[in-house]
C-alpha cells in the first residue's frame, strides 16, 4: 500500500589532516549533454531479483508504493509477467488529482495501462512492450485459501494485496510469485505468510560504501610536483593514480612537508590548482568547502551536488556562491520538498498557502540571515540582499509546482534533495533552460520520505549516475563547521 581537517590557508600551508577516504571509482564513459544523461533514468536497470533466461519464470505483483516511486516500473521486469491487484488501481484512483509527484505518477500509470490495454480485457494477459517482454494483467478480489484479514485481525488494502498475491501463488504453482513493494512492513508480512517479497531495486545504489565522494587524498608526492602546481597553477595528471582521473574530481595532494588542492580537467588532462576564496562574506573553513566553492563558482559546471551531514555548510555555501554570481543570473531560486511531520498533508495547518509553507522554508531564510550577519548594517551587501528579496530576485519556495516550468537564466538550489525520488530529480533537471545552474544539497542518511532510503533516493542516484561528466561536479562534505556541540551530536548521538 502507498502510504579536513582544516586544510586551508596560505599557499604552502598543510591541508593535511583532512579525513578523505579513498573510494573505488567506477569508470563511466563521457556523455555528450547533461539532459541526455538524465533522460536515461531507469532505462538500463533490471530489478535485482530478475533471473537469467532459462531459469524459472516469475510473476511480479506490484504494490502501490512501487508505482508511486516509479510509474514506469511495470516496464522493468525483463521477460517476466507483472500483476496489478485491483486494490492498487483503487488506491491510484484516489491519488490521481493534485500536483504532487504521487498524483502525477498515479495519472501516468493509469494512462499507460489504458494505452496498453486498448480493446483487450485487463483480466487477460496483455503484452507490456511487445514481443520478447512479459505480460501484465489486473487481478480481482483475493482467491487465496488463507484469510489474510483474519491472520492479522484487521481489514485493510495491504491485506487485499497480500491475498491477491497468495491466490496467484496457488493458481500458478510452476511460477515463482514475488510481491514487489517499497513498504518494509508489507514485505515482512508477506514473508511471514511464505510469500516471496522484494524491494524495488531499479535505480537503487548497490553498494553505498562505493558511492562517489568527489574527492580523495594522494600522499607521498615529490616536492617538485607540489612546487609545480603552486608555480604554474597546474601539474601533469600522471602524479595521481589513473583510476582517480575523473572529470572534475578534487584532490588533496600531499608530501611530508606541504600540500595543495587540485581539480582534474579531463579535456586538458591536467590537475589545476584550487585556491581558497571567500564568497559573499563566507570564508571556507576546510578543504572540502574550498572544493565546493570551486564547483559552485565554475560557470562551465552546470550541475553540482553537495552531500553531507547537518552543519557541514552545504546550503550556506550554495546560497553564498549564488549571491556572489548574482549579476550572472536573473534570479536565485531556492526550493525544498515539503515533507510534513507525520506525513500528513499541510492542508490542516491554519492560514493561507504562504502561512502553511513558511515553517518549512524557514531553514533557508536562516542561511540568508547568517550571510547578512557577516556584514555591518551600513554595508552595501546587506542592501543588495534586501533589494533582491523585495524584487523577488531571490525566491524561496516549495518544489510542488516545478513541473511544467522552464527555468532559464536561474541559479537554482534544491535543498533536502535526499527526500526526492530519482524521477523527481529527473523532472527538475529537465526544466533547466539556457544559462541555468542547478545545485542539489542534502544528507542521504537523513530521509523523511516514506519508501526512500540512502540507496534509493534521488540524490544518491544522481551522484552515482552523473559523475565523470564535464557539466557535473560533486563533493561529499564530512567535517561539520556549525559548532562544537553540533559536531558532538553528529559523532556520538
Amino acid at each position: 500500500m502507498f502510504k579536513d581537517n582544516d586544510g586551508v590557508g596560505s599557499q604552502k600551508e598543510a591541508y593535511g589532516s583532512a579525513e578523505v577516504s579513498p573510494e573505488v571509482v567506477v569508470d563511466v564513459s563521457e556523455r555528450n549533454a547533461l539532459t541526455e544523461n538524465v533522460q536515461r533514468v531507469h532505462t538500463d536497470d533490471v530489478l535485482a531479483g530478475d533471473i537469467a533466461a532459462g531459469d524459472q519464470k516469475k510473476i511480479f505483483v506490484l504494490d502501490t508504493s512501487v508505482i508511486i516511486y516509479d510509474h514506469e516500473a511495470i516496464s522493468h521486469f525483463a521477460e517476466h509477467d507483472v500483476v496489478v491487484p485491483i486494490t492498487v488501481l483503487e488506491e491510484l484512483d484516489k491519488f490521481k488529482k493534485g500536483n504532487d509527484q504521487k498524483n502525477y505518477a498515479a495519472r501516468e500509470f493509469i494512462r499507460f495501462l489504458d494505452g496498453r490495454a486498448r480493446e483487450q480485457l485487463l483480466q487477460d494477459w496483455v503484452p507490456i512492450n511487445g514481443t520478447g517482454t512479459g505480460n501484465f494483467k489486473v487481478v480481482m478480489e483475493p482467491k487465496s485459501s488463507i484469510n489474510v484479514d483474519a491472520v492479522f485481525g484487521d481489514s485493510k488494502a495491504d491485506h487485499k494485496i497480500l491475498g491477491a498475491a497468495l491466490g496467484l501463488q496457488e493458481e500458478e504453482p510452476d511460477k515463482k510469485v514475488v510481491l514487489v513493494t517499497k513498504d518494509i512492513a508489507l514485505r515482512l508480512k508477506a514473508k511471514a505468510l511464505n510469500l516471496h517479497a522484494e524491494d524495488y531495486e531499479t535505480g537503487k545504489i548497490k553498494d553505498l560504501a562505493q558511492l562517489y565522494s568527489g574527492k580523495c587524498l594522494v600522499e607521498n608526492l615529490q616536492s617538485s610536483s607540489i612546487d609545480a602546481i603552486f608555480k604554474d597553477g597546474h601539474v601533469e595528471s600522471d602524479i595521481v593514480p589513473e583510476d582517480k582521473l575523473i572529470q572534475n574530481h578534487f584532490f588533496i595532494l600531499k608530501n611530508c612537508k606541504q600540500s595543495a588542492l587540485a581539480r582534474y580537467d579531463a579535456r586538458q588532462d591536467l590537475l589545476h590548482r584550487v585556491q581558497k576564496r571567500p564568497v559573499y562574506g563566507v570564508m571556507p573553513r576546510n578543504a572540502e568547502q574550498v572544493f565546493a566553492i570551486e564547483a559552485l563558482m565554475d560557470p562551465e559546471i552546470r550541475l553540482v551536488t553537495l552531500q553531507g551531514v547537518a552543519g557541514t555548510g552545504k546550503t550556506l555555501l550554495a546560497l553564498a556562491s549564488a549571491l556572489e554570481q548574482r549579476r550572472d543570473f536573473k534570479q536565485i531560486y531556492i526550493a525544498r520538498p515539503i515533507v510534513p511531520l507525520g506525513n500528513k498533508d499541510i492542508g490542516y495547518l491554519p492560514g493561507d498557502i504562504k502561512s502553511k509553507l513558511n515553517p518549512y522554508m524557514e531553514p533557508l531564510w536562516d542561511n540568508l540571515k547568517y550571510i547578512k550577519s557577516q556584514f555591518r548594517e551600513q554595508d552595501k551587501e546587506i542592501k543588495h540582499i534586501e533589494d533582491m528579496v523585495q524584487q523577488e530576485k531571490i525566491e524561496i519556495a516549495p518544489l510542488t509546482y516545478i513541473r511544467g516550468r522552464s527555468l532559464s537564466n536561474v541559479f537554482f538550489i534544491i535543498d533536502e534533495a535526499q527526500n526526492l525520488t530519482p524521477h523527481e530529480i529527473k523532472t527538475i533537471i529537465t526544466r533547466a533552460g539556457e544559462n541555468t545552474k542547478l545545485v542539489f544539497t542534502g544528507d542521504i542518511h537523513q530521509i523523511d520520505t516514506p519508501y526512500l532510503d540512502a540507496q534509493s533516493n534521488g540524490l544518491s542516484y544522481l551522484i552515482d549516475r552523473l559523475h565523470n561528466n564535464q557539466l557535473f561536479a560533486h563533493v561529499t562534505l564530512e567535517k561539520g563547521e556549525r559548532s562544537e556541540l553540533a559536531n558532538l551530536a553528529n559523532e556520538l548521538l
